[in-house]
């Protein structure tokens, strides 16, 4: 085969530091748009974003220009200068983060959930949303 062909989607969860509730409803559709942003300048396409006060969601196709691990780099790193420069005080994200793949059948579906984000979080915490993703994808070792 004479190309390099990849195609990865990846769902990416992280939260805010000490989970403050640090995203809201005034900046959360500019900051959506900024880690777009983020993302396609790093060559990802970025197919749903969206957050609640406290963490957020990101689905995207992964480049195969860069390393996940690369790319969640640059996107916590520049959005959180972002953020304090909209005059969010103190603003900063936590160290880790979950990554998921997804499957191609699978990106309405995982679409759809992070859309419905604050529905969800209405009867579910983060914790309850990491921990049943740990089980689903059979990771068993955690913080």
């Amino acid at each position: 085969m004479g190309q390099s062909l990849s195609q990865m989607y990846i769902h990416l969860i992280f939260g805010t530091k000490n989970r403050y509730p640090f995203i809201t409803e005034e900046i959360e559709d500019s900051l959506h748009k900024y880690i777009a942003g983020i993302l396609k300048n790093l060559d990802n396409q970025s197919i749903k974003i969206n957050s609640v006060p406290d963490h957020i969601h990101i689905l995207f196709c992964l480049s195969k220009k860069h390393t996940l691990i690369k790319v969640i780099e640059e996107v916590k790193k520049q959005s959180s200068k972002w953020m304090k420069v909209q005059g969010i005080g103190g603003f900063t994200w936590q160290i880790g983060y979950g990554a998921f793949s997804v499957s191609s059948s699978q990106i309405n579906a995982v679409s759809k959930y992070i859309v419905n984000q604050k529905e969800h979080h209405k009867t579910h915490s983060f914790e309850n949303e990491m921990e049943r993703f740990m089980t689903e994808y059979n990771i068993s070792e955690y913080d």
